[in-house]
This record gives C-alpha cells, sequence and structure tokens, in this order.
C-alpha cells in the first residue's frame, strides 16, 4: 500500500507530456466566499432617488433609494456582491467593516425595501444611505450617499 501511495505521488509530480494541451487561458476564478467583498463595490454605488438633496419636505414623505451594480439581497443572504439598504437619520456613513446598528437613527431594510415613508420634526436632516451585506457589515463610505433635507 505504501509503494501504490509513492508510486502515485511519483507519477503526478511527473511534468507534463511535450504534446500535452495548455488551456489558451487560466482557468476562470470563483469568487471569494466571504462578505464585504470589496472588489464588487468598485463599480458600484447606492443613491437616494427621492427627496433630492436640499428639498423641502411635509413631515411624512417617501424615501426611494437604488443601488447600481450590485445586487439587493434579504439580511442573512452572504453572497459577495449583494447587499440590502440602511438608513441613517442624522448620522453618518458607517466605516467599513462595521455592523451598522440597530436603533431609531439606523433604520435597516433586510426584507430588500428599496423605499419608505418617514415622519420627521419640522428642521433641518441629513439622510445617509448605507449599503452593507447580509451580515449588516457596513460596505463603507463608498457605498453610501448622503443628502440634506429641510422638514417643513
Amino acid at each position: 500500500m505504501l509503494l501504490a501511495a509513492l508510486i502515485a505521488t511519483a507519477i503526478a509530480a511527473e511534468p507534463p507530456s511535450p504534446h500535452a494541451t495548455v488551456p489558451s487561458e487560466p482557468p476562470a476564478m470563483s469568487a471569494p466566499e466571504k462578505t464585504n467583498d470589496v472588489g464588487a463595490v468598485k463599480m458600484s454605488k447606492v443613491m437616494i432617488l427621492e427627496p433630492k438633496d436640499g428639498a423641502t419636505v411635509p413631515q411624512t414623505f417617501e424615501v426611494k433609494f437604488g443601488v447600481e451594480g450590485m445586487k439587493i439581497a434579504n439580511a442573512g443572504t452572504i453572497t459577495p456582491g449583494t447587499g440590502h439598504h440602511h438608513l441613517i437619520i442624522d448620522g453618518n456613513a458607517i466605516p467599513k467593516g462595521q455592523t451598522v446598528p440597530s436603533d431609531a437613527t439606523h433604520v435597516h431594510f433586510g426584507k430588500g425595501q428599496t423605499e419608505t415613508k418617514m415622519t420627521l420634526k419640522p428642521g433641518k436632516h441629513t439622510l445617509t444611505l448605507q449599503f452593507a451585506d447580509g451580515a449588516h457589515l457596513s460596505y463603507g463610505e463608498m457605498m453610501s450617499q448622503t443628502i440634506h433635507i429641510t422638514v417643513k
């Protein structure tokens, strides 16, 4: 049995035959099995479609958001190139790799929603859209957008 293992190892270590065909292109590599796949983010962006930056809105208003270059997936889906939206009220983007908190100012859209109705007190506010992976790990500032609104 030891002899068979040694022979198999020696055969596997032999250089290829000069008549062997060599593929013209290297085999395709699969995407890394991890969250927060930064390579997928390079050509991607999120955007608040409505309201527009600088808009004056009533106390209850619609917010619509989108993403380009990545796919929306429910929270819990750990697939490179996917994630879901989070809306941060009067706060900043979450640094890459950090978990987006779940509280009154960090609204999660883990079911893949792309719009919501909000009610805010009158005054000036910021809305920051943050995209994060299925584990709520932020894709960072490059996958966020902040707008300024005035609520009347």
